[in-house]
């Protein structure tokens, strides 16, 4: 097992620009004009949704006159020991909260600090495709080459060794999982991580794992961490996140689990790296963990989203729709209806809806769109909004038939 001893900036030349599809001035534009969003993954945005007793936690701190101080750079120590517990109950994993467990602002810095000890410029890291943009443009800030493995969507975009094998070279030193999968919402099976486990051990690699959509998996799929899995628990860096199970992106809370040898670097690299999550978001996280009503209350609404959003985009005559086992993505395959892009821009033109191009998480998305059934807290208004998303696509249908 190696870890890259230092990391230094790209040379010789400007990185490309950023394409990260969930940002940008252009969305707020449009919503500021009316259309609708179904770009974000931010459970429920834009309608308010955050739980009386965050809120009343973080009104507390504020009163209490703490909270425009820093907690230790690498979290509140009440924050950390909650969300150890959290980890042995949930993901398996025994872990000391003042040695195993960091808090970041946000599991995007936490998957970018994440990285950082584990290559060095013209290290390959193996990506699946299609997944989170940020994984490949990670990569590609450290001076890493991002190389993708592609997922088959005939095989239900599970994992395949076989493929990561032919993608590996003597270059490689990183495995980089989104799982659940963002875009296809895909939860990875339990004989496939073990298969891609022991052969990470064969190879002396390493794995980050963001699992951000972990707290919402359905049809009593089984949500396996890897780090869990025999002989990966020091070759494991899992990203954790409240935003997307607990419904609280503003909030900007994640964390990162580790073995010790590489916590030490993160710890030594937080004041310089991620300074200290917002006190008062500690103080909300913390009253969210502890609320045993707000995960199976999120996940109530986001189920019946899905059914919605099965109803109105997954039997679309000429669309091939992956039926998603997580979270509140839908992962479209238009390509019979032209480009990601142009049916994207379609959408945006007919529907007055925004939606995600899926070149944006690979090139195997060129001809696929995400949709985010999670936004609005009203089921009926996603209802309003994914009916005219369909009836753009079925224009674009009639036009090419």
């Amino acid at each position: 097992m190696r870890v890259a001893r230092h990391v230094r900036h790209v040379s010789g030349g400007l990185l490309r620009p950023a394409t990260k599809a969930d940002v940008g001035e252009t969305a707020g534009t449009l919503l500021a004009q009316g259309y609708d969003l179904l770009a974000w993954a931010d459970p429920f945005f834009p309608d308010r949704s955050l739980p009386r007793s965050v809120r009343e936690a973080m009104v507390a701190e504020i009163e209490r006159g703490s909270a425009e101080h820093y907690t230790m750079p690498v979290g509140a120590l009440d924050l950390r020991r909650a969300l150890a517990d959290k980890v042995a109950k949930v993901n398996g994993l025994t872990v000391d909260p003042q040695r195993n467990l960091m808090v970041t602002p946000g599991s995007d810095s936490g998957l970018l600090l994440a990285l950082l000890p584990l290559i060095e410029p013209g290290d390959e890291v193996l990506v699946p495709d299609p997944s989170y943009p940020s994984n490949a443009r990670d990569v590609e800030l450290l001076g890493g080459v991002p190389v993708t493995v592609e997922l088959d969507p005939a095989a239900g975009f599970q994992l395949d060794v076989a493929r990561f094998e032919a993608a590996r070279t003597d270059r490689t030193r990183v495995v980089l999982l989104t799982h659940p999968n963002n875009p296809t919402g895909t939860v990875f099976r339990r004989e496939r991580l073990e298969a891609l486990a022991r052969w990470i051990v064969e190879h002396d690699l390493m794995l980050v794992c963001d699992q951000a959509f972990e707290d919402h998996v359905y049809d009593g799929l089984e949500m396996v961490t890897p780090a869990a899995l025999p002989g990966m628990w020091a070759r494991t860096v899992t990203v954790f996140s409240l935003s997307k199970g607990l419904g609280l992106s503003g909030l900007r809370v994640g964390y990162l689990v580790a073995d010790e040898a590489l916590m030490d670097f993160y710890y030594g690299a937080a004041v310089n790296v991620v300074g200290a999550t917002s006190t008062v978001s500690q103080a909300g996280a913390l009253a969210a963990l502890t609320d045993p009503t707000i995960v199976p209350g999120v996940r109530d609404a986001l189920l019946a989203h899905r059914d919605i959003a099965w109803q109105e985009l997954g039997q679309i005559e000429g669309v091939r729709a992956t039926w998603p086992e997580s979270g509140f993505l839908l992962w479209l395959d238009v390509s019979s209806l032209g480009s990601g892009a142009d049916v994207a821009a379609h959408v945006l033109d007919s529907a007055r809806v925004i939606v995600n191009d899926g070149a944006a998480y690979g090139a195997s998305g060129a001809g696929c769109l995400r949709i985010v059934f999670g936004c609005y807290r009203d089921s009926e208004r996603l209802r309003a909004v994914l009916r005219r998303v369909r009836s753009a696509l079925e224009e674009l249908r009639a036009a090419t038939t």
